[in-house]
């Protein structure tokens, strides 16, 4: 279930063009820090302009709310190396460098995401190792996954 934190946030950047990439709190309880990592729906990289713009809409949102202290911090940036934690992440990502932990299918590795194969909850990314070697993997075996950058 979805706290009501997350899905304030998700609205509010949902409704300037924001993906929430990732949501950590922490902090204490007096002074809570509340961390936001956004992404662009159009695939160009986040701007500081992209995150003061965030940051701007979300704190609205929040000092209005009774959802934390008011001496919260709010912290909004670019995705860095990216998680990918759903299917429609990998398919976003086919082209890109992943990197990903899979015990199941021997630790971790990195390779190019080819495509994503499968019916819905039991779909399975297709990843390049290395010039004509590809492995199958699972994502319900993956245990963690993030864009690589790969030179």
């Amino acid at each position: 279930m979805k706290d009501a934190l997350e899905d304030l946030v998700v609205a509010e950047l949902d409704s300037i063009g924001f993906d929430l990439v990732e949501l950590r709190r922490g902090g204490t309880r007096t002074r809570p820090l509340i961390e936001v990592r956004i992404d662009r729906r159009d695939g160009q990289p986040v701007t500081v302009d992209d995150c003061a713009r965030a940051s701007r809409a979300v704190e609205a949102r929040l000092d209005g709310s009774e959802l934390v202290s008011s001496q919260y911090e709010l912290q909004v940036s670019s995705p860095g190396e990216r998680p990918l934690r759903t299917a429609a992440e990998w398919r976003r990502f086919t082209g890109r460098w992943a990197s990903v932990l899979s015990p199941t299918q021997g630790g971790r590795f990195e390779g190019k995401i080819l495509a994503v194969e499968g019916e819905v909850g039991s779909e399975a990314a297709v990843i390049e190792l290395k010039a004509g070697v590809e492995r199958r993997v699972p994502l319900a075996d993956v245990k963690e996954a993030r864009l690589a950058f790969h030179w």
